[in-house]
């Protein structure tokens, strides 16, 4: 009988679908079959039930086959797992990045239960997939957290911060470069923290410096950031590098200055204003996108209301907009609790607000010309990541200068560009070419 495939689904974040892809060459070297890795998230209460709910439909629709949970969920509350009757093993966030898990799962012999303490890690995974995604590869190059939010669960998830070495990262793009790869993004728990365990306690701008001089990516990309630990490097950075997109997704959460001092984030209303409007100074056409918690215990009409002005204060674009609910184990779980129906009418009057800034920039972008990164025939991401949609088949994985006509659906429509109008150095060139040429243009 054939061996049938191990089935992985991935809840939560870039970080996880990174890891996933680890996890499947792990468990493919194993020789694991016959099961379906769940891979939880924890950053809400809501997450950890659709993870629950998840692996029931799973065993449903696997019957028969292993059900293995990890995640953050998992390394923060295994016995909820573990009692599960349809899980068969519960690994935590560590043991998932061992090979040695592996070829145990795929033997029998292992324990059911295998987490340990994630804070006495002190090194990022050794194992190191050349990125993944038909398109873009993502590239791990921070894990864990030394913050503790008040309404975060995740460092008790992920552990301390820890940074993989520049070198090791260079190293790695460039294989991703020679495969093809146009477009890498950096990802991370905490991206801003990076280096701060290195020798020298390097900074993130000092690694993009580094990365963009080293290798030859067309297109470098940074996931979420904490706008208050933005290093002078990465300013100039934004500033000066072309290959480096003009897009942040910023880790803002809330707009009011008492409300972010119960959250024990550290920084107020106006550093979060000041840093976009710094930002936009360097890089005029940048854009931003920034989480943000509706409802978070205590907060009142007026305070949510300057979270709902943040969007316009700091020109933001792509909002990710998170209902609060309380993570048993937080402070903030302890806190006076808004009512739930008052949280879901703000959660989306936010999301209103960004419809609304998402329409108002596609309306800016008319008759631009833009290059965007095609994933599939007829989509692709702008420098900006906005969606672009083809009015003519293009080979994937490739950049494409596009001259935008219009909007539908909450997309650019564009007509490429023919040969002669192409932007130089962009299409029908190898990753190489594009950079040596000066890339975006």
């Amino acid at each position: 009988m054939d061996r049938k495939t191990p089935i992985f689904q991935t809840l939560g974040c870039r970080l996880n679908a990174y890891e996933s892809e680890a996890m499947r060459e792990m468990a493919d070297a194993a020789g694991l079959s016959d099961a379906v890795i769940v891979n939880t998230c924890a950053v809400t209460a809501e997450a950890v039930r659709k993870s629950q709910k998840d692996i029931r439909r799973l065993a449903r629709e696997n019957p028969g086959a292993r059900i293995i949970v990890t995640g953050c969920a998992a390394q923060t509350e295994p016995e909820r797992f573990s009692a599960m009757p349809e899980v068969s093993a519960v690994i935590g966030n560590t043991e998932k990045m061992a090979p040695k898990t592996w070829t145990g799962l795929a033997t029998g012999d292992t324990e059911p239960v295998m987490v340990n303490d994630i804070m006495s890690v002190t090194e990022t995974a050794g194992h190191l997939i050349d990125g993944f995604g038909r398109h873009r590869a993502y590239v791990q190059v921070q894990n864990g957290c030394d913050h503790r939010c008040t309404f975060c669960i995740i460092p008790y998830g992920r552990g301390n911060s820890r940074s993989v070495p520049a070198g090791v990262v260079v190293d790695q793009i460039g294989r991703l470069v020679d495969r093809g790869f146009n477009e890498v993004v950096l990802t991370g728990v905490d991206l801003t923290s990076w280096g701060a365990d290195l020798p020298g306690a390097p900074r993130l701008g000092d690694l993009i410096r580094r990365i963009l001089k080293l290798t030859g990516i067309p297109r470098l990309r940074i996931s979420s950031i904490d706008s208050i630990e933005a290093d002078p490097a990465l300013m100039e950075a934004i500033a000066t590098e072309p290959r480096l997109m003009p897009h942040l997704h910023l880790s803002l959460q809330a707009g009011d200055d008492l409300i972010l001092k119960r959250m024990k984030r550290r920084h107020l209303r106006d550093d979060a204003i000041a840093f976009c409007e710094e930002a936009r100074r360097l890089r005029p056409d940048i854009t931003f996108g920034a989480d943000i918690i509706a409802g978070f215990p205590t907060e009142t009409d007026a305070m949510f209301d300057n979270s709902l002005k943040l969007v316009e204060d700091c020109h933001l674009t792509w909002l990710h907009v998170f209902p609060y609910s309380p993570r048993p184990g937080t402070p903030a779980a302890r806190m006076p609790q808004v009512d739930g129906a008052e949280i879901k009418s703000r959660a989306a009057r936010l999301r209103a607000a960004g419809d609304a800034a998402v329409a108002r920039h596609l309306a800016a972008q008319q008759h631009r010309t833009v290059t965007a990164l095609t994933e599939t025939p007829t989509m692709g991401r702008a420098e900006d990541f906005t969606e672009v949609i083809f009015d003519a088949p293009q080979p994937e994985g490739v950049l494409i200068p596009a001259r935008i006509t219009g909007t539908a659906n909450g997309q650019l429509t564009a007509t490429p560009l023919h040969r002669s109008e192409n932007i130089p150095g962009v299409r029908g060139q190898s990753p190489r070419q594009v950079a040596a040429a000066g890339g975006e243009t």
